[in-house]
């Protein structure tokens, strides 16, 4: 039997953050450690929760997606991961990073790698990724600025002592995409290992002109430097290079034009974006005591990003369905940044009553440069231009043919729409105790403080501008446990997010005078493990913000209602029976903006199933469906992403121990849909059905 595949089962259906590697020989030997610890987002683990402490005692929503499981469903992106999520799903990102609307709040910031913020906009490898963790709801309390719907934390594979492995997977799918990838760790003597994950895709899609190429390289080293201490080190490389596509208009009707599937709005040379990026990490832990644990963690990322594109702006289908007018613009990221942190995390007693205290602190430094130049077409002297489609724009490397049959020319040097210079300074520190007062009562009683102080270099206006900001985030919970496989819980916190917003382009206009919008959350569940290795779960939950406007003519600053969520999420996960997996959720959403129109990006419905079933112990077969309900691509609009029903399917054969075939098909049933938008006349196509063979193994 092909080890994995039990792991599989096991690590998923509890939700844990204890994931096996990916090495077949690796996975047996920590299967019964998976079995004890799978329970415990654990501390020699760093993970978003920073505590000791079982799921089931979390007052939170959470999913956690294992490396075993995104290997099963042949995931590639953070997106795929979305589709099988609850109370999550995804933006487009104008096609050129990741953003994910956590329970109906859009973000391309809220993205951490191992607890660090990873805030730069791009598309995230999973390469060397042991686990996917999404927590919903305001997560200020361990995470500060933003997290005002929720977060993804990423945890990275890390050197393991004593283990000898190497694993490796290769894919090619039916649009003649492919990559490579492989993981490998070997000992070095006592208390000392390595392990490199090294990453290669040549990309292609349904769609023309798309191609790219992402490179990662990954060597991490752990350094056992006494018996109650731990040196983690790591350095990443990544290079990525794709097309840009962001989609195709709609119509006289609010939905996407299905007959211009296969043209793409944008120039085959031009649209495209690049990423480079030097990535260091390093974490020392020390247990000082079996109650008292702690570390230090230090980050510091180099990132160089950037992106061109046309895209389409207007489209009037009733009087020229044959027309299109196209916008564009290049910009450039140039970002740094130094995260250094600390936890202390002490489990004792007080009498009869336990503690499960958390303190930390931690300190963020970022420098920032980007600038953005618009498009100037030589024949209208302005940023946008009017073609003919046909079957493809005539547009190439920035020349083109428009409407009227005249040769017409763009300059990204001419237009320049924004140029700032950012440095900002955040200081935070947090205290959180988990108090078990009884066997059947838990209160978790919390606050974070942080100073945010952003200075901005606005080089077109010729103006410098700053902004501090103190804000104290509270926490609270309330957990029940009638049972010791059952817990009934309520919880409130609150998140704030600084008004030069979650890439902290300005504080122009009035924005350096105005206080951080606010947002609150309250909660409520039931977490139930049916089974060792079956756990339901299901959440109500509101999320409303606040934020400050200034009257006109008083200059008195007074609050506003911003966006209000509310919702609720059934997930069941787990062994169903012997040889069957089941990952299953639900979501719904209702919501409406400060204005009182139904927000964007919001389906109301969101269902989803992954299954999978051994036949034999060689054989296997999953099937997924995943749904989602229609959703407005702007506030208040009327253009509309139409709802979906989504078919995958997968077979996996165990050649042996050591080897395994699999095939994963997308889109089973050659669904036609729009899974997400940016705007208005930018909504995705969908891929039609496609098929992923995969060889996977180690030696």
């Amino acid at each position: 039997m092909f080890a994995v595949k039990r792991s599989v089962a096991v690590t998923t259906a509890l939700a844990s953050a204890l994931s096996v590697s990916a090495g077949v020989a690796h996975a047996n030997k920590k299967m019964e450690e998976v079995l004890v610890e799978g329970r415990h987002l654990s501390m020699d683990k760093v993970n978003s929760v920073k505590t000791p402490t079982p799921i089931i005692d979390v007052p939170q929503s959470l999913s956690i997606f294992s490396a075993e499981q995104i290997a099963q469903q042949g995931v590639k992106s953070v997106r795929d991961i979305i589709d099988y999520s609850a109370g999550v799903t995804t933006s487009q990102g104008e096609g050129h990073r990741d953003a994910v609307v956590f329970r109906g709040i859009r973000s391309t910031a809220d993205f951490y790698l191992d607890g660090v913020r990873d805030d730069v906009q791009y598309y995230r490898p999973l390469y060397n990724i042991e686990r996917v963790e999404i927590l919903r709801g305001p997560n200020a309390l361990l995470f500060g600025r933003g997290g005002t719907g929720g977060i993804l934390n990423r945890v990275s594979k890390k050197a393991q002592l004593d283990e000898q492995f190497t694993g490796f997977q290769a894919g090619l799918n039916t649009h003649g995409e492919y990559d490579v990838q492989f993981d490998s760790n070997f000992a070095a003597g006592e208390g000392m290992a390595f392990r490199i994950n090294g990453y290669y895709a040549q990309l292609e899609n349904h769609r023309d002109f798309y191609d790219g190429d992402r490179i990662g390289v990954n060597p991490t080293a752990r350094f056992e430097l006494g018996s109650a201490t731990t040196l983690d080190v790591s350095y990443e490389y990544i290079d990525h290079d794709r097309f840009i596509d962001r989609g195709i208009p709609t119509g006289a009707d609010g939905e996407p034009v299905d007959r211009l599937d296969d043209v793409v709005f944008g120039d085959p040379e031009i649209n495209q974006t690049k990423l480079e990026a030097h990535v260091f990490r390093a974490t020392l832990e020390h247990e000082f005591t079996e109650g008292l644990k702690g570390n230090v963690n230090a980050f510091y990322g180099d990132y160089d990003k950037f992106y061109q594109n046309f895209y389409a702006s207007s489209y009037d289908e009733v009087n020229t369905p044959d027309l299109v007018t196209l916008d564009g613009y290049v910009d450039t990221t140039d970002r740094q940044n130094l995260v250094i942190s600390s936890n202390l995390i002490g489990e004792f007693m007080t009498g009869n009553i336990g503690h499960t205290l958390l303190v930390g602190g931690e300190v963020i430094e970022t420098s920032s440069d980007q600038d953005r130049f618009n498009a100037f077409w030589d024949t209208t002297q302005d940023d946008n231009e009017v073609f003919f489609i046909g079957n493809k724009l005539n547009l190439r490397n920035g020349v083109g043919v428009n409407a009227d049959g005249v040769t017409t020319t763009n300059d990204f040097t001419v237009d320049i729409n924004d140029d700032t210079r950012v440095d900002i300074e955040t200081y935070s520190l947090y205290i959180q105790d988990q108090v078990e007062l009884t066997s059947w009562l838990d209160v978790v009683l919390g606050a974070r403080y942080d100073t945010f102080d952003i200075d901005v270099n606005n080089v077109v206006a010729g103006e410098k501008r700053s902004r501090g900001d103190d804000e104290v985030s509270p926490r609270a919970g309330l957990i029940i446990k009638p049972r010791e496989n059952i817990s009934l819980y309520a919880s409130y916190s609150e998140s704030f997010l600084p008004r030069s917003g979650e890439q902290f382009a300005n504080i122009n206009g009035a924005n350096d005078q105005l206080d951080p919008d606010v947002f609150e959350n309250s909660e409520i569940g039931v977490k139930w493990d049916i089974t060792p290795l079956l756990s339901f779960t299901m959440a109500y939950f509101e999320n409303e913000q606040t934020r400050s406007e200034r009257d006109n003519d008083t200059g008195e600053e007074f609050e506003v209602r911003g966006l209000e969520i509310d919702g609720f999420e059934v997930q069941l996960q787990g062994m169903l029976i012997d040889d069957l997996f089941i990952s299953s959720g639900y979501t719904y959403l209702d919501g409406e903006t400060a204005d009182g129109e139904d927000p964007r990006e919001l389906p109301e419905n969101k269902a989803f199933v992954w299954g999978s079933y051994w036949v034999t112990e060689k054989l296997g077969f999953g099937l997924g469906v995943t749904y989602q309900d229609d959703s407005l691509i702007s506030d208040g609009g009327t253009a509309t992403l139409p709802s979906y029903t989504r078919v995958d399917a997968a077979v996996y054969y165990d050649v042996s121990e050591k080897l395994r075939l699999q095939m994963n098909i997308e889109n089973l049933t050659d669904e036609n849909y729009y899974p997400n938008a940016h705007s208005t006349h930018q909504a995705s196509v969908g891929s039609p059905i496609n098929a992923l063979f995969t060889v996977s193994g180690t030696f």
